[in-house]
């Protein structure tokens, strides 16, 4: 995997503005911070973004994948002010279970989710070398 970084562009900060990667592409469905049965662990905006990473770092075990391959991540959020809020305690909470990994990421406010009780909704797309 290689970040794509212009030497002239300022550096950002928990994501990169660009990745090339070669390998088994792996696409994530938007996870949200559910359990396993289907029930959301949290009503909190914090705790529904730590069940989505941990249920995203499950599914890419399924593939053999691990969140170092991680190359592009969507974050969709129903409050962009609670998203800006929580910014160190998710900056915890991704180092924790993601590590010092930032990939290309983009995030969105939406209106809704279909799942009404989700307050966060996450994109994965993840490449394995070969």
């Amino acid at each position: 995997m290689m970040l794509l970084q212009p030497q002239s562009w300022i550096r950002p900060r928990g994501y990169a503005n660009g990745v090339a990667a070669k390998g088994h592409t792996i696409f994530l469905s938007g996870m949200v911070g559910w359990d396993s049965q289907g029930k959301f662990v949290s009503n909190d905006f914090v705790g529904q973004v730590r069940q989505t990473l941990m249920n995203i770092i499950e599914l890419l075990a399924e593939a053999n994948a691990k969140p170092e391959h991680i190359v592009r991540m969507n974050w969709y959020v129903i409050d962009k002010d609670e998203y800006i809020a929580a910014f160190k305690d998710l900056g915890v909470i991704y180092r924790e279970l993601i590590g010092n990994h930032y990939p290309a990421m983009t995030a969105v406010q939406v209106m809704a989710f279909i799942e009404d009780d989700a307050k966060v909704e996450i994109e994965v797309t993840a490449v394995v070398p070969d």
